[in-house]
């Protein structure tokens, strides 16, 4: 495969930031939320409930793909990215602080998804994305146990670690079926609209439509639009212009940039282990990702 012209390569950059910049968006969106007016209940209800509306017709036309996925791939596909998986990660930032989020959740994703590969599937590494991997779990065990104990963020953390977990899975099991983005964002969507509004329904009837009407279209754009479906559209055009490994590589700016909106918009301020630990972890989803390194990295034959 060739590499992409500079023009091109630009284009799929700006993608690609795009799509992480709404990603680490999520966070301090969602946790501004949750420690407010709403809580993961609702995220999960405005997240799925539009998006799986839009969706629906694409679902309909394109049907379930049990053919590739059976019932507990399906099971798999809406837990791991799902409104279970909106659940955990949103409730985890009622705990935590969003750059937790960012460097724990997307984060240790690739950690989790080289455990399952490798478990399962009896998938090899090679040795620069084995020291990528060691350098998520030094971030990440730096997030959890360098700072001093708190029940509260503990428990926090130990929910996107769990989010983390359920989206490897659901990583896993879409590389297998080899299905296109939006159709898998239409199961997803509209598998946890069928599952999940009815619970969220007789758990807590109208609740959403006793907010401000302006909060609430905030948020059901942003979740159920901006996260949902345009930021993987975004994604979709950035692999498709730089490939998989370029495109994954992005991911790595998910840690920091959860971060650096955090201090704006919420007043959450990193001390300088969590920066070292973000740093550990963005290099380490880079090199696990598989992009190439830079030239002055490679080993070259003297």
């Amino acid at each position: 495969m060739t590499r992409p012209g500079a023009s091109n390569y630009l284009k799929g950059a700006v993608f690609g930031l795009a799509a992480v910049a709404i990603w680490a968006g999520w966070s301090v969106m969602t946790r501004l939320a949750v420690t407010t007016s709403l809580d993961a209940w609702d995220i999960a209800a405005l997240r799925y409930g539009v998006a799986g509306l839009i969706l629906a017709p694409i679902l309909l036309q394109r049907g379930l793909a049990r053919d590739r996925l059976g019932w507990l791939g399906l099971a798999v596909f809406i837990a791991g990215q799902g409104a279970p998986y909106a659940l955990v990660a949103a409730g985890g930032l009622r705990f935590a602080p969003a750059r937790d989020q960012g460097a724990l959740n997307p984060g240790c994703m690739p950690l989790f998804v080289a455990l399952i590969a490798a478990i399962a599937l009896g998938e090899k590494f090679s040795s620069t994305r084995k020291f990528g991997l060691f350098l998520i779990l030094a971030g990440a065990l730096t997030i959890i146990g360098w700072r001093g104990w708190s029940t509260s963020r503990s428990f926090g953390d130990a929910l996107f670690l769990f989010a983390a977990l359920l989206t490897a899975g659901f990583t896993v099991a879409m590389r297998q079926a080899k299905l296109e983005p939006l159709h898998t964002a239409a199961l997803v969507s509209t598998g946890s609209l069928a599952i999940y509004l009815p619970i969220y329904f007789a758990l807590y009837g109208t609740r959403l439509t006793q907010l401000p009407l302006a909060e609430f279209a905030v948020q059901a754009i942003f979740q159920g639009v901006v996260v949902t479906i345009v930021a993987l559209l975004l994604y979709g055009r950035a692999v498709a212009i730089l490939g998989a490994s370029g495109g994954a590589a992005f991911g790595a700016l998910v840690p920091a940039l959860s971060a650096l909106f955090a201090i704006p918009l919420l007043s959450e301020w990193p001390t300088a282990t969590d920066w070292v630990a973000i740093a550990l972890i963005s290099v380490g989803v880079y090199l696990a990702s598989g992009a190439p390194l830079p030239c002055w990295v490679r080993l070259t034959p003297s």
